[in-house]
């Protein structure tokens, strides 16, 4: 059947099934990243932000493609987590920029938007590299562009999209060499193309893809669902394509019949609080619940559960900190007040007006008068409490819990910049994978506050950029000097391969531990004094460099005295400090500076 057309309703129902499609296959994009460490993130960064951009279409729903992909670019935007998702951001906010005058697109509309979303995106990232996300979304927006002119069916043009992004998806290793040294193709590529998987099959009216599990849907068993043409995204309410689906579908097929959403601030908990076990708290949310969602920091653990005994669910989580942020919704009372109302479509806000958007934009408060304000102000990420508190007393006002597998994302980064009184504001996001949501949210803000990034991509990076700060220096003066101070710091980051590789002809086992130089791998080995050592000796050249252990929550002591006594008999006029750093995963972190 032909669609000539694009509505609101239509792009909302395309846009859940992208979410869902993305959310069900995270952990595989997480798993193509090219180097074989145990926190690859791209598919929990993409997630995330699809997550906030879902959100907000919750919460503001119209018939207009205009008004409902400006809401979509706005949750998006302030959601953005990682690269990914900071590209996916701009390639939707490319989008909304083409679609803001329509109440519907036809389909050389909608390949026009895929078009500018793309332009958008290339502008937004300084050293665009194609092999990534950025050529699958170009070349599928070209192609799009291309065919629109012989087809007048909005379907056949997707079906098209979907082609040609799969295809350079399966060419991402022939463009980026390291991709087909490892044996993967492009991890957000691959998200995208999941996304518009989800896509292609709301148009089609086909929730019936054997590729999607019924444990995903959570309010009815999956086959169900797909025979009532229903599109479900875990944190959202149900919407309905064109069909009467809810009138289809039994209130009471709704097992798991409480959607619950919260966090466990762990820092908050009592002395007795548990050590948090992530398979052990999963398999017992799963014991009476499903679609369940936990992401987990060294501070906070989120939370998303279908579940019949909410009860049970709370008792579980108060063993691990404090909860806050709790929404609870009755998904039978929701589909009763569908039926009654004889809804077809996606539910007015007003009906779920008590459940605030996660992804709402901040309200600044008002800046003070410039006299009543500090010259300078300092953000910094960090992961670790022992790194957190070496950033405190370094004189760092706002310290944002993250790393590689908790990206704040670009509101974080807003509300942490609009906390702060202070004429001028320094970020460090002390990772590569942030950098670009921090570089957003000081776009958004500009005009209003005043913010520098400067880009360190690593710990060590970050505390040697805040070492160097002095306040009573100009902004461009201090700037010139942590940029230097960056520059000249050598990184180091030790942890375990998850599977076999091999990468610059360095043969990698599951399980073994790996020493990464700034974002090289160079060492490996079956024991974690040996990959430490032939880390340091990687990065140690003159033998009088200022070397930093930081040692994360895996170290022993053990370890960490053979290896200070290894550094003075071998490199007897190294400067040697060891600090607590209790980052996860990365069992050391080293810093070598001359």
């Amino acid at each position: 059947m032909s669609k000539r057309s694009l509505n609101g309703t239509e792009f909302t129902a395309m846009v859940l099934a992208g979410a869902e499609q993305l959310q069900l296959h995270a952990e595989h994009v997480n798993s193509l990243n090219v180097f074989p460490v145990p926190d690859g993130d791209t598919g929990t960064n993409m997630n995330l932000t699809m997550t906030a951009g879902v959100a907000e279409l919750k919460n503001k729903y119209s018939e207009s493609i205009g008004h409902s992909t400006g809401v979509l670019s706005k949750g998006l935007l302030m959601g953005a987590r990682g690269n990914s998702g900071v590209i996916l951001s701009q390639l939707f906010r490319g989008f909304s920029r083409y679609a803001a005058p329509y109440t519907e697109l036809n389909p050389s509309q909608f390949a026009a938007a895929l078009q500018t979303g793309v332009e958008t995106a290339y502008k937004a990232v300084v050293k665009p590299v194609e092999g990534t996300i950025l050529t699958v979304a170009k070349e599928a927006a070209k192609h799009a562009v291309y065919y629109s002119r012989r087809s007048n069916d909005i379907v056949d043009l997707m079906e098209q999209v979907l082609l040609k992004a799969k295809e350079a998806l399966a060419q991402t290793p022939e463009l980026l060499p390291v991709l087909k040294q490892v044996g993967v193709v492009d991890s957000g590529g691959q998200g995208l193309v999941y996304i518009y998987e989800g896509f292609l099959r709301a148009l089609k009216n086909d929730a019936s893809s054997s590729e999607l599990s019924s444990a995903s849907v959570g309010q009815t068993d999956f086959r169900e669902a797909a025979e009532a043409n229903i599109v479900t995204h875990p944190d959202l309410a149900t919407v309905q394509a064109p069909a009467s689906a809810q009138s289809r579908l039994s209130t009471e097929d709704i097992e798991y019949l409480y959607d619950m959403e919260f966090f466990i601030n762990r820092k908050l908990g009592n002395a007795q609080s548990a050590v948090f076990d992530e398979e052990k708290f999963r398999k017992a949310l799963s014991a009476n619940g499903d679609s369940i969602i936990v992401i987990a920091d060294d501070e906070t653990i989120k939370v998303h559960v279908h579940s019949k005994a909410p009860g049970e669910v709370l008792n579980l989580a108060l063993l691990y900190g404090e909860i806050t942020q709790i929404h609870i919704l009755n998904m039978r009372e929701q589909h009763r007040d569908l039926l009654s109302t004889g809804m077809d479509i996606a539910p007015m806000p007003e009906l779920f007006a008590d459940i605030p958007a996660e992804s709402k934009a901040p309200e600044a408060p008002a800046v003070p008068p410039a006299d009543e304000l500090a010259p300078y102000g300092f953000i910094a990420v960090s992961s670790g409490e022992g790194i957190s508190d070496i950033f405190k007393s370094l004189g760092v006002d706002v310290v944002l819990s993250g790393g590689q597998t908790m990206n704040p994302s670009t509101e974080d980064f807003v509300n942490a910049i609009t906390s702060i009184s202070a004429q001028h504001i320094f970020i460090l996001p002390n990772n590569s994978n942030i950098v670009l949501a921090a570089q957003q949210a000081a776009e958004l803000l500009e005009g209003e506050r005043q913010v520098t990034v400067i880009p360190s991509k690593t710990i060590p990076q970050g505390i040697a950029a805040a070492f160097e700060f002095q306040e009573d220096e100009s902004v461009e003066v201090n700037t010139d000097n942590m940029l230097e101070a960056v520059s000249r710091v050598q990184s180091g980051q030790v942890t375990y391969a998850v599977r076999d590789t091999n990468i610059d002809d360095l043969e990698i086992k599951a399980g073994e531990y790996i020493g990464i130089q700034n974002s090289k791998i160079v060492a490996a080995a079956p024991d974690l004094q040996t990959a430490c050592q032939e880390l340091l000796a990687k990065m140690l050249g003159s033998g009088d460099e200022i070397v930093t252990l930081l040692t994360g929550e895996d170290a022993t002591e053990e370890i960490t005295e053979g290896l200070t006594a290894w550094l003075e008999d071998n490199y007897p006029d190294a400067e040697v400090e060891v600090h607590f750093g209790g980052q996860p995963i990365y069992t050391y972190l080293f810093s070598v500076e001359a």
